[in-house]
């Protein structure tokens, strides 16, 4: 496998503040890690049965990179300052 394709769908926020603490550090981690975000934010349209709920896409070298980006210290570090204030679904797509 190749480039992999990251999809994350927040289902619910239940803590604004602790969102934007979580923003703040997660971006500079990922990027860090090699993440190369492509969109972000609620869509403007939506079609059939889909919600506009927050999404984020991020383009990954490889679902190692990926994995390592998660794991970082930088990445676990927003997770904690998320601390469960949202429900997300993280996805994985092969991106070719």
């Amino acid at each position: 496998m190749s480039k992999v394709i990251q999809v994350v769908v927040y289902k619910s926020v239940s803590d604004p503040e602790k969102l934007a603490a979580y923003a703040v550090l997660a971006r500079p981690a990922m990027e860090k890690a090699g993440a190369k975000f492509i969109a972000r934010g609620v869509p403007f349209a939506v079609k059939e049965d889909g919600e506009a709920v927050r999404t984020i896409v991020i383009e990954w070298e490889s679902m190692e990179a990926a994995e390592n980006g998660y794991n970082s210290p930088d990445y676990q570090n927003a997770l904690k300052a998320l601390d469960n204030g949202a429900k997300r679904a993280f996805m994985y797509l092969d991106a070719d």
